[in-house]
């Protein structure tokens, strides 16, 4: 039997994936749930799932918690700044453990994006290519969920404020990309593929403001601002500078076209249609 390992398995997008193996009817004691801190998935050692102990910044954990596996699932990590050696870690402990093929959950065009995401991103994907190790790597785009933080304070203003124009997102639920992912990982015939995985219909924030209007039943527009006055706006409310600045950068890639594609990548892994957003926002708001 083959043994599918998934990486940050505590996390949003690391649990859609594991439940999503199981629903594609991978045994949960075929699956290896890769954690810091193992106490957060209890629940699904209960399922069965093998449950080991992996830090991408502690290679010593690296080589148990990879001992026999076949396919793994490197879900990129959360800390900006720090991925690259993160994933190297990874990458290098799972050639050494005898992993036949590492899925990598990347983003849109890292290869040519401008995003300022994109670095990482990017020399991650070299690392892979320079591992000799089978890879399939999965250009995510934006998560709906990115969104949703800032709902009630929306609601409550009456306005999402922001710097990304007319620019269209191409974004889709963390479900779904997750459940992509798990495909890519089961299937046959991803070998070295390179995947661009977006949302559709796409929509711009103004749209994005009419869909949580209708979702809550709250008058929210969009109010487009430069770049300028979003960072200010942003401080103003206690952000420190550097992070207003990368916020504020994220909108301005997102104006420029750096969260949009026309592929269809994302809805061929699935075999269906990407959630549309109306109903993931339905489904988040109520």
């Amino acid at each position: 039997m083959t043994t599918y390992a998934v990486t940050g398995a505590s996390g949003s997008f690391g649990r859609h994936a594991v439940a999503s193996l199981i629903e594609s009817g991978v045994a949960p004691s075929d699956i290896v749930a890769l954690v810091r801190t193992p106490s957060k998935v209890a629940d699904l050692a209960e399922q069965g799932v093998q449950v080991r102990t992996a830090d991408y910044s502690a290679p010593d954990t690296l080589p148990e918690a990879l001992a026999g596996v076949d396919a793994l699932l490197l879900v990129s990590g959360s800390e900006v700044g720090q991925r690259v050696a993160q994933h190297s870690n990874v990458i290098d402990a799972a050639k050494a453990a005898g992993v036949s093929r590492i899925v990598y959950t990347s983003v849109l065009r890292a290869d040519t994006s401008e995003l300022i995401l994109a670095a990482e991103h990017k020399a991650t994907e070299e690392a892979l290519r320079a591992s000799g190790v089978a890879f399939t790597i999965l250009r995510n785009g934006w998560y709906i969920e990115n969104y949703l933080g800032q709902v009630e304070q929306s609601k409550a203003m009456g306005e999402i404020v922001g710097a990304s124009g007319d620019g269209r997102i191409s974004a889709a639920t963390r479900a779904d990309f997750a459940a992509a992912a798990a495909a890519a990982l089961v299937q046959p015939g991803h070998e070295n593929a390179v995947y661009e995985l977006g949302g559709a219909p796409t929509f711009t924030m103004t749209e994005f403001a009419a869909a949580l209007s209708a979702a809550t039943g709250a008058t929210i527009v969009y109010r487009d601002v430069t770049p300028e006055e979003h960072t200010a706006i942003l401080e103003s409310v206690g952000l420190d500078a550097g992070t207003a600045g990368f916020v504020t950068a994220l909108e301005v890639g997102t104006k420029r076209g750096d969260l949009f594609t026309d592929s269809d990548d994302l809805q061929r892994l699935l075999g269906r249609e990407s959630t549309p957003l109306a109903e993931a926002l339905a489904s988040a708001v109520k």
